[in-house]
């Protein structure tokens, strides 16, 4: 009988096992790929993000450093910068295999390559049935991501009108060239996707390009990327890959009776910039800290409730503000983008949602404000 499994060792996964670890619980980690593996995504590592890592972030694993960005709206194009680094570019292979070792260090049980196919919630356990074994635990947390179906246990897999779709690919190109493009700023291109954007990332090696949007917005996603690489200058001829990404700030459960669920599979994501490592980090973090409050600390299975308090405290009010601000951008958008890349100053503005130094809704308090002064 382990005190927690874990179902998922991407960032939520390993965050939550490596605080088990530390905190003394009996834990295992299942994680159906074998590591490190291939993750679809841009790569940027906010600020914000690894403020909630308790170990340094080695340097080899930083391929670029951010501190602005180009924001193109049709032919407008306005660049920001900030005087310091706002995120780091990592590659996402080597930053979540990073984030399992780390966890691996506190003495967790770990199992790669092995799938979970059920999770059962019993009176006095969990039951957690794989494609090898069946295992037992007082609880679990599912951290397996927004593709998963496990999160079912707990509520239904959301709807066309809960998360967007994201297609992405890389594109080789040596340092000079990436220098000479893009500088330290990532490119964002908005009107090119309904309900999301397109971008361009700096790597080491290669741009990651993508576009992310509203599912029903995007009945042909693999068309508009095809078209969206041809608009910013790259070739067509390229591997895409697609994944699901889900609207944060929408009222969910993420706590069964004796499992939570933490990262994208509860839906913490920000709707309007896609970002969700900080979340993936920190929801792990405290999922694992409840469960041993419980465990160690002869709590209640009703305390199991303080994790929705502690998400919601950390980022719940930012997260439902950014799908207010994505829907009002999305909704109106000749007229909000245009406003939004109207001066340097809305996007600098901007930077500091990005750096977590203020939430959305005082963005947004202060963008009506500034617009009614113009």
């Amino acid at each position: 009988m382990y005190d927690v499994i874990i179902i998922g060792g991407g960032p939520s996964g390993a965050s939550a096992g490596r605080r088990a670890g530390k905190l003394g619980l009996n834990t295992l980690l299942l994680e159906k790929e074998e590591f490190p593996r291939y993750k679809p995504c841009g790569g940027g590592l906010s600020k914000h993000a690894i403020s909630y890592l308790d170990f340094e972030l080695p340097q080899d694993i930083i391929e670029w450093e951010v501190t602005g960005a180009k924001v193109f709206f049709k032919n407008q194009l306005i660049e920001a910068h900030k005087d310091y680094c706002l995120s780091v570019i990592v590659s996402r292979c080597m930053f979540d295999n990073l984030l399992l070792e780390k966890a691996k260090e506190t003495g967790i049980e770990v199992h790669t390559g092995e799938k979970v196919l059920h999770c059962r919630e019993m009176p006095e356990y969990v039951e957690i049935e794989t494609n090898r074994s069946t295992y037992r635990a007082k609880f679990a947390i599912v951290a397996e991501g927004a593709h998963g179906i496990i999160k079912t246990c707990v509520r239904p897999v959301d709807t066309k009108e809960e998360y967007g779709v994201c297609v992405v690919t890389e594109i080789p190109a040596d340092e000079k060239e990436i220098e000479e493009r893009l500088g330290k700023a990532i490119e964002l291109h908005f009107g090119v996707a309904d309900g999301g954007y397109g971008w361009v990332f700096p790597h080491r090696t290669y741009y990651s390009v993508g576009i992310g949007g509203v599912v029903k917005a995007l009945p042909h996603p693999r068309e508009a990327m095809l078209e969206f690489l041809k608009f910013t200058g790259f070739s067509e001829n390229c591997k895409l890959h697609g994944h699901k990404i889900p609207w944060g700030g929408l009222k969910r459960r993420v706590a069964g009776s004796r499992v939570l669920l933490s990262g994208d599979a509860a839906g913490f994501v920000d709707s309007f910039s896609g970002e969700g490592l900080a979340y993936a980090i920190s929801s792990g973090q405290f999922a694992a800290e409840v469960i041993a409050g419980i465990c160690q600390c002869d709590g209640k299975i009703k305390d199991l409730k303080k994790y929705e308090n502690l998400c919601q405290a950390e980022f719940g009010t930012h997260l439902k503000y950014s799908l207010m601000f994505s829907r009002i951008m999305h909704h109106f958008p000749d007229k909000t983008f245009k406003i939004f890349t109207s001066s340097e100053k809305m996007i600098d503005k901007y930077l500091d949602v990005a750096d977590f130094k203020i939430n959305y809704k005082d963005y947004l308090r202060w963008s009506l404000l500034n617009f009614k002064l113009r």
